[in-house]
């Protein structure tokens, strides 16, 4: 009697048991099951919060091109102006360049000779010009007048005119470029220093490190010349 009641409440604790791990097993799989539903949304959020930030950071380095592309042409068309305005002679130059020194003859002409051969006329400084343009001076200057496309050299008495402006000898030319090339060109055989020396004109080349050169201190009108249709014809 004693076994059998034993054996029924064995079996009721058993009952109890197998239920309540039932319970235990339903509940931890439905907790699972749940973490599982969850996961993909918590990794949407993840993603979306990270793209927002991701479009903020294209849009600041998108307003930082900007800035810069403006900056960049800004400073482009500056580059522009003052080459332009070098190119013009608005503005001063300095860098490499040659000194040359031009003076009359001292030599005492013969009876019979022509005394204009012994003294610097314009075209003796047109040629030195000259051969320094094609040598590659970038900028010139004649006792500190500066030569621009429309400046003049001509004779005035015994003095010479340059920009308007009249000087006596000696004539100090200016000329910013490759030192050892204009030199070269100045002093080559038969060219135009040998000429002058010929008569006893005094000329001297300095190559120099920094050569300074003014602005030109003239007006720039156009009275006749218009621009093409297009501006480039």
């Amino acid at each position: 009697m004693i076994q059998m009641f034993y054996d029924k409440h064995a079996k009721i604790l058993i009952t109890v048991v197998c239920a309540i791990l039932g319970v235990m097993l339903a509940t931890q799989f439905r907790t699972n099951e749940t973490r599982k539903a969850n996961i993909p949304y918590q990794r949407a959020e993840d993603l979306s919060e990270r793209l927002k930030v991701v479009e903020k950071e294209r849009n600041q380095l998108l307003l930082e091109i900007q800035r810069l592309q403006a900056k960049a042409s800004d400073e482009v068309v500056a580059r522009e102006i003052n080459m332009l305005k070098a190119y013009a002679g608005d503005t001063a130059l300095h860098g490499p360049g040659v000194i040359v020194t031009v003076d009359d003859s001292k030599k005492v002409s013969k009876p019979g000779e022509n005394q204009n051969l012994y003294l610097i006329h314009d075209d003796d400084l047109l040629r030195i010009i000259n051969e320094l343009r094609a040598s590659g001076a970038e900028g010139i200057a004649i006792n500190e007048e500066r030569l621009i496309a429309v400046s003049e050299i001509r004779c005035a008495g015994p003095t010479l005119s340059v920009n308007n402006s009249r000087f006596a000898p000696p004539y100090i030319i200016r000329a910013i470029g490759d030192p050892k090339s204009m030199e070269t060109a100045l002093k080559m055989r038969g060219g135009v220093i040998e000429t002058l020396k010929f008569w006893g004109i005094q000329v001297t080349v300095s190559k120099e490190e920094n050569v300074v050169i003014p602005a030109f201190r003239g007006t720039h009108t156009f009275e006749y010349a218009k621009v093409g249709e297009g501006g480039t014809e």
